[in-house]
């Protein structure tokens, strides 16, 4: 199995574990520091900008699975690269933002995507991150680690309240026009992830479907779901145990019809999906109970060719 390291700093890196984690060929994403030069410092010495070291994560994968050209697309996804002071609402010197580099193959790529980025226009700025050579990384306390698991609430009220989540949406997220949608889109598929529609049951196109393969946002192409997760619950809609990943899914209290629900919007399309209960068979108890109309079906023989290609290990 082969396996590589990747070395990022964007800030915060509570925030920077969840957008890598749960990802086909992912090993780890660890917190740390790196940059400085004192050996093995501790996070209260880190924040006061005396060591040199900046918040980091680093990331053990399979670049036969998941290249290193892809963890550089989440990666710019997930800061804003204009800023060469902190970011959002941290600031200082252990805050900034820089790509380590493991490798001169890894240099290029990286060199490359930066290009891309700035060629790209999405920002009226300077990218100004920079790209160096990995330097020790030091894993940092454990109660930093996997925060998003850790400490959920917080971790959303954080994400949020430092201005990371608006300028992700600001600048990420797929910018709808709806007579274009309209065009693209039947008539029940704008009705469900649009207007927050609902099919009829068992008069959809996946609640029985018996193929392997994942789905993907009909709107945004975002991997949302795999038939590996997949089961009959009965409902007359696909259902799922959990999503490919939590990054992707946004939960939303729904208070419409009388009653109180979570429903399930994508990330970057807010497309709405569906609705989450508690009543799965899985080990976290939950039932993602999907619209297929929201949904894009692609088969694992035809992965590679759609740009999934990362996900094919599922189904080997």
């Amino acid at each position: 199995m082969a396996q590589e390291l990747a070395t990022f700093a964007g800030g915060c890196f509570w925030c920077m574990v969840k957008p890598f984690d749960e990802q086909p060929g992912i090993h780890s994403v660890i917190s740390g520091y790196t940059g400085g030069h004192k050996e093995d410092p501790t996070y209260e010495e880190v924040t006061t900008g005396t060591t040199g070291h900046v918040e980091a994560v680093q990331i053990t994968f399979d670049p036969h699975i998941f290249s290193y050209e892809k963890l550089l697309d989440i990666y710019w996804t997930q800061i804003d690269p204009t800023d060469g002071d902190g970011q959002f609402y941290d600031r200082g010197s252990s805050y900034k933002t820089a790509i380590y580099f493991q490798s001169e193959e890894q240099k290029k790529m990286a060199e490359a995507s930066k290009q891309a980025l700035e060629a790209s226009g999405r920002f009226n700025k300077p990218i100004v991150v920079p790209i160096l050579p990995a330097q020790t990384f030091y894993p940092a306390e454990e109660y930093h680690q996997d925060y998003y698991k850790k400490n959920p609430k917080h971790y959303e009220r954080y994400s949020e309240g430092s201005g990371r989540r608006a300028f992700i949406d600001e600048h990420w997220s797929v910018k709808k026009d709806k007579k274009t949608l309209r065009e693209q889109l039947t008539n029940i598929q704008y009705e469900v992830t649009q207007n927050n529609g609902t099919e009829r049951p068992f008069q959809n196109e996946f609640y029985d479907n018996d193929k392997e393969g994942i789905y993907v946002d009909i709107v945004s192409g975002e991997a949302l779901f795999s038939t590996t997760d997949q089961y009959d619950a009965g409902c007359g809609w696909p259902s799922f145990t959990k999503p490919l990943q939590k990054y992707h899914i946004k939960d939303n209290v729904d208070r419409s019809h009388g009653m109180i629900r979570q429903e399930v919007r994508s990330h970057y399309g807010d497309s709405h999906l569906g609705h989450v209960f508690d009543d799965g068979p899985g080990p976290s108890g939950l039932r993602y109970c999907i619209n297929s109309a929201a949904l894009r079906f692609i088969p694992k023989d035809g992965l590679e060719k759609e740009g999934y290609g990362e996900y094919r290990v599922l189904f080997e």
